[in-house]
C-alpha cells in the first residue's frame, strides 16, 4: 500500500534542490532503503562527453553507496566503466521514442527510483517542439502507472549552445514544475530535479555535458533522492520480473511430446524440456533468474 502523502510543489521542489522551504537543508536520509534505479532518457543518460562513458550515473552511484543505500542500477543497456553500468540512456531516443519501450523495461526491473532526462532530441531536432511538454506529461503518467510503487524524478533539460534547442528549452522547463504538480496532485511520487546548475562551461560539446557537468547532474539527482527519502517516498523495490534460463543456448522453455514430469521443472502436470523426453538431465535443469 502506497502512502497518501502529497507535499506542496514549493516543498519538494525546493527540498529536491537541497534546501527546505525555511531555507535549510533536508533532513538526512535514512540510506538504508535499497535502491533499484533505472536511469532513463538519452544519450545524456547513457553518458556521452563523459571520460569514462559513466555520465552522471558514475558518481550518483558512489553517491548513494556512501549514504548506505544497497544499490542496484537497472536498464536493458550497459554502458561505461563503473561496475553497475545498467541503465536505459538511448542515444538520439527522442520522448515517444523513450514511451515506446517504456512499458515493457519498467515492469521488467520494477525500479524504486527513476531519474528521468528526456527531450533533448525533441527539441534539438525540432520536432514538433510544441507539444513535447504534453509528450512528457504523457511519459511521466506511463512511468508512474507501470512503475506505481516508484519515486520518478523528472530533470529539465541542461543548457546547451544548440540555437534551435535553446529557442524551446526555456519554456520547455518552465513546464516541467507544473508537469511535477499535477502528478503530486494525483498522488504520485514525482518530483522536480532542477538542472540549472550547468553552464555552457560544463559542456563537452554542443549538447552533452564534459565531467564536471555530470558531477553537477549526480548532485542534483542525489539531493532529490535523498529528499525523497526523508520524505518516506521510498519503499523496498517490488520483486522483480524473472526469467527461467537453460544452460542450453537459444532454447524455450517446452512441454515436449506431452511427457509426465518426473521431477524437475514442471508447467501442467508436464516436465519443460529443451528437447527430448523427461529423464532429469542438463537439458531439463533450469535456474530461477532475477532479471537484471
Amino acid at each position: 500500500m502506497r502512502k497518501s502523502w502529497t507535499p506542496s510543489l514549493i516543498t519538494l521542489v525546493t527540498a529536491a534542490l537541497g534546501v527546505t522551504a525555511a531555507g535549510v537543508p533536508p533532513a538526512s536520509a535514512t540510506s538504508t532503503t535499497p535502491l533499484r534505479v533505472m536511469p532513463l532518457g538519452d544519450s545524456i543518460t547513457w553518458g556521452v562527453g563523459s571520460s569514462t562513458g559513466n555520465g552522471y550515473r558514475g558518481p550518483l552511484w558512489d553517491k548513494l553507496a556512501a549514504d548506505g543505500h544497497p544499490l542496484d542500477f537497472v536498464g536493458t543497456l550497459r554502458g561505461g566503466s563503473m561496475s553497475d553500468p545498467d541503465n536505459e540512456g538511448h542515444s538520439g531516443y527522442r520522448i515517444d521514442q523513450i514511451a515506446a519501450l517504456a512499458d515493457a523495461s519498467l515492469t521488467r526491473y520494477r525500479p524504486n527510483v527513476v531519474t528521468l532526462e528526456i527531450g533533448t532530441n525533441d527539441l534539438n531536432g525540432n520536432y514538433q517542439p510544441s507539444t513535447a511538454t504534453a509528450r512528457l506529461k504523457s511519459l511521466v503518467n506511463q512511468i508512474t502507472a507501470a512503475a506505481p510503487d516508484a519515486t520518478v524524478l523528472v530533470a529539465s533539460l541542461v543548457v546547451s549552445t544548440s540555437g534551435t534547442e535553446e529557442q524551446y528549452r526555456a519554456a520547455y522547463n518552465q513546464a516541467i514544475p507544473h508537469i511535477v504538480s499535477d502528478a503530486q496532485a494525483a498522488g504520485k511520487h514525482v518530483a522536480y530535479v532542477d538542472m540549472s546548475s550547468l553552464t555552457t562551461a560544463d559542456l563537452a560539446d554542443t549538447l552533452h555535458p564534459n565531467d564536471t557537468g555530470y558531477q553537477k547532474m549526480a548532485d542534483a539527482f542525489h539531493r532529490g533522492i535523498q529528499a525523497a527519502d526523508s520524505a518516506g517516498w521510498l519503499t523496498n523495490p517490488a520483486p522483480a520480473a524473472v526469467r527461467v534460463s537453460s544452460g542450453i543456448a537459444g532454447k524455450c522453455l517446452d512441454v515436449n511430446g506431452a511427457n509426465t514430469a518426473d521431477g524437475t521443472l514442471r508447467s501442467t502436470g508436464k516436465c519443460l524440456d529443451a528437447a527430448g523426453d523427461c529423464n532429469g538431465g542438463s537439458n531439463q535443469k533450469w535456474t530461477t533468474l532475477t532479471a537484471g
